[in-house]
């Protein structure tokens, strides 16, 4: 039997380390305070210190209705120089913000979990977002190519699509933002592929 601690009138098991106490929290419905901009300043700290089973970790968690192989991701090394190398060239899938700011560190977890070194509290921005994805996984064939990342239990369809959206998206003076349809529909789409 392992050694335990209690924390927060939890019984955590230390084999589960930090990481495990802090899931422990997510679970019990309490927010855990960590401060990786805090952690990440100290020397010698690397964020597979916290998250041990990033590096062999072959399924996702299920929050964010994904599958995602850590381990096989890591194994290609860091993809920061692709994404950044796709932004640069004008090729990223959609608007690519601020995050090119942060494709120049040696830290492979950066490349997709951008900012991270500079927040007390993680949010979705912290998070790879799908055009990353896409940069590399970009044979998309609706709705078939969904579900080779996605659970069927995830919602993917935009708000915006209603029943009427296949008439009402081809009128003349409907405004499309068509970089925001190059997530599902791809970066070579072309409106006249369909129409």
């Amino acid at each position: 039997m392992t050694a335990a601690t209690r924390s927060g009138g939890l019984l955590i098991s230390r084999r589960w380390g930090a990481a495990g106490l802090l899931l422990a929290l997510a679970a019990w419905g309490q927010q855990p305070k960590f401060s990786h901009r805090e952690a990440l300043q100290k020397p010698g700290v690397r964020c597979v210190d916290w998250h041990a089973g990033a590096a062999s970790g072959t399924a996702s968690s299920g929050k964010r209705n994904i599958r995602f192989n850590h381990k096989l991701h890591l194994a290609m090394g860091n993809l920061a120089p692709v994404l950044a190398a796709t932004i640069d060239s004008g090729k990223y899938p959609a608007p690519a913000g601020d995050i090119r700011r942060h494709l120049n560190d040696k830290d492979a977890c950066g490349a997709c979990h951008r900012g991270i070194e500079e927040t007390d509290a993680v949010t979705k921005a912290n998070f790879p977002q799908m055009a990353d994805c896409l940069v590399c996984h970009n044979k998309i064939e609706l709705p078939f190519s969904c579900e080779k990342c996605h659970l069927n239990t995830a919602v993917l369809k935009p708000a915006g699509h209603t029943a009427d959206y296949l008439e009402s998206h081809s009128r003349k003076n409907v405004k499309l933002d068509k970089p925001s349809c190059r997530i599902c529909h791809g970066v070579d789409f072309r409106c006249m592929g369909c129409h």
